[in-house]
């Protein structure tokens, strides 16, 4: 019972932080002196065409008019005038998936996924434009998180177990180099290694995506992932690595350690069966968490390498005013950031029961 009631407290504290989130961004992106309009049809465009692009995505609205509609279109069960299609908060279903649960006059209460709006640039749903570039960008930030976590870990037991001699002096100082070494450096530091100097024996590249087309349609070349991934992993292997030799360190100094040891249980057994096992739940959600800060690192990974993904879309959007679908994307990631939280609480929750119990 205690944890239902912890699981609800940390859903309402995560739809109350999303709520907030949309909030910040409508207002961030809807306060620029930018004609949207004009910028999509460019400086010669006609007035009648600019009013038509305005009516279309709402800019002819007032700002509390268009939060109102926005905040409608994000959530599940929304309010929409199915057969009017000049009504501000019409659905379109080519452009939306719904089920209308009843009517009443002329407003009709639908059931459907949260609707991110349409890019100015191309007029199609941001969420298909998210959807098509989110494979890349989460498998990068997966295999960073597989490579941070495995050599975190292994790094930070090997230099608790050395504790004070020059092999832990040696990965402490990576790893404060390796934290506070932004991204996009550590990003342009490998590509020139590995993907230029050292190119013909690695055989990679310093750019390069995850998928290209072929002419046998989409393939995926897995190896234009391996330095972006190293590149992203950089800081939480660090991390991983300095918080799991504390754990260890704490874990190696504890009683049941020593009664280990007095019964004459090999080197092997103390360290990876007693020490690492108790010392491993601070670092196991403190990975759990790691994936969505990944995905906001990947954007400027993804620029160094060329990589196309998520980060990509955003960043050229944003280059082009395309505020829609940097909403979007900020959105999502926020989305990820919240659910991954929550995650992590109830997974330490599960670890341990105290936590539980103090909420």
């Amino acid at each position: 019972m205690e944890l239902i009631k912890y699981i609800a407290t940390r859903l309402l504290s995560g739809i109350t932080v999303m709520v907030g989130v949309v909030l910040v961004i409508f207002f961030l992106f809807n306060i620029m002196p930018v004609n949207s309009a004009r910028l999509t049809l460019g400086q010669r465009a006609d007035v009648a065409s600019v009013q038509a692009i305005e009516k279309e995505f709402r800019l002819n609205l007032s700002a509390p008019q268009r939060l109102l509609l926005y905040f409608n279109d994000l959530m599940p069960v929304s309010f929409h005038w199915l057969n009017d299609a000049d009504a501000p908060s019409h659905l379109n279903p080519d452009e939306v998936k719904f089920i209308k649960l009843f009517t009443v006059g002329e407003v009709s209460v639908v059931v459907k996924q949260p609707y991110l709006g349409k890019s100015f640039q191309n007029r199609r749903p941001v969420s298909t434009l998210i959807a098509e570039k989110l494979f890349p960008t989460f498998m990068l930030a997966v295999s960073a998180m597989v490579i941070a976590s495995i050599l975190g870990v292994v790094l930070g037991t090997f230099a608790a177990v050395k504790q004070y001699t020059a092999w832990d002096n040696i990965i402490l100082v990576i790893s404060t180099l390796g934290i506070s070494q932004p991204a996009q450096i550590s990003g342009l530091i490998i590509a020139m290694i590995f993907g230029y100097y050292f190119a013909d024996y690695t055989g990679l590249g310093v750019s390069g995506s995850l998928t290209t087309l072929d002419i046998d349609g989409e393939v995926i070349v897995w190896k234009n992932l391996i330095l972006p991934a190293l590149a992203l992993g950089i800081r939480p292997i660090s991390i991983i690595t300095q918080l799991t030799r504390s754990s260890m360190l704490d874990a190696l100094s504890q009683d049941y350690i020593r009664t280990a040891k007095a019964k004459g249980l090999s080197r092997y057994q103390v360290i990876f069966k007693h020490a690492l096992r108790n010392a491993m739940n601070p670092v196991v959600t403190s990975i759990s968490g790691w994936l969505a800060a990944l995905l906001t690192g990947a954007f400027l990974i993804e620029s160094v390498f060329t990589y196309d993904g998520l980060g990509t879309l955003t960043i050229n959007a944003l280059k082009m005013f395309d505020f829609p679908v940097v909403m979007g994307a900020v959105l999502f990631v926020a989305f990820v950031f919240v659910v991954m939280n929550i995650f992590t609480d109830v997974l330490y929750s599960l670890l341990d029961p105290r936590v539980t119990v103090k909420a």
